[in-house]
């Protein structure tokens, strides 16, 4: 069996991808010199949360994921970032080779929440590893690669918000039911607020709001109106 091991070197934001994307330089290193015609890797990556410190400021941010930070002790747990897949071309001993990692900021996602709440540092990451190998020298044989091969990686946080900036800048990320958008948007098509931010901006200020909840009566509003 060829012994392999992995190291990430570095990562960067793709300023090219149409959607929120990664990019993690892997090394890929294959024992006794041995050729490898192709890799089929595949990369769970993990972030490991007790790995660093928190400002009060991080801890705060964190609340809704791992409670009070008294009880850290027992709920900062793994929290699952990816799970992509990457062909690693023909190589004899070493090679380093791009794995893109597709991101997103929907602030429903655990992982996407986490990484918002960091103001600085280092992310700490677990990447695993499995997939199937095929080798040799003077023929051809297929061979996995084990299950318990793993990387540490510590991802600068700028990373992250560099990334979020090109796609996002200056801006958060709500998803809401169907039906509370039909109401957002026949309030917005009633009042002719020229963009969404407006329209939020409106029902924000509500300097005379009725007796009942103006969000409650939005949300049963479900018909859609022509602007």
């Amino acid at each position: 069996m060829t012994e392999f091991s992995f190291a990430c070197t570095g990562v960067r934001a793709d300023r090219y991808a149409a959607g929120p994307t990664l990019v993690f330089r892997l090394r890929v290193t294959a024992g006794d010199n041995a050729h490898v015609h192709a890799l089929a890797l595949r990369c769970q990556i993990r972030i490991e949360p007790a790995r660093r410190g928190y400002e009060p400021a991080e801890a705060d941010g964190l609340a809704d994921l791992f409670g009070e930070r008294s009880r850290w002790g027992s709920t900062l747990q793994p929290v699952q970032f990816a799970q992509v897949s990457v062909m690693v071309p023909s190589f004899t001993g070493e090679i380093e080779t791009d794995l893109v990692v597709p991101c997103t900021y929907d602030m429903d996602i655990a992982a996407t929440r986490y990484l918002d709440a960091l103001t600085d540092g280092e992310v700490p990451l677990l990447m695993l590893f499995s997939g199937t190998a095929f080798t040799g020298t003077g023929g051809f044989r297929v061979e996995p690669v084990p299950w318990d091969r793993e990387a540490p990686f510590r991802m600068p946080v700028t990373a992250w918000r560099d990334m979020v900036e090109q796609h996002f800048p200056g801006c958060g990320w709500l998803r809401l039911p169907r039906d509370t958008m039909d109401a957002l948007l026949a309030y917005r098509s009633r009042h002719a607020l020229p963009s969404w931010e407006a329209t939020v901006a409106a029902l924000l200020e509500g300097a005379d709001p009725p007796a009942h909840d103006p969000l409650r009566a939005l949300t049963a509003t479900t018909g859609r109106t022509d602007p």
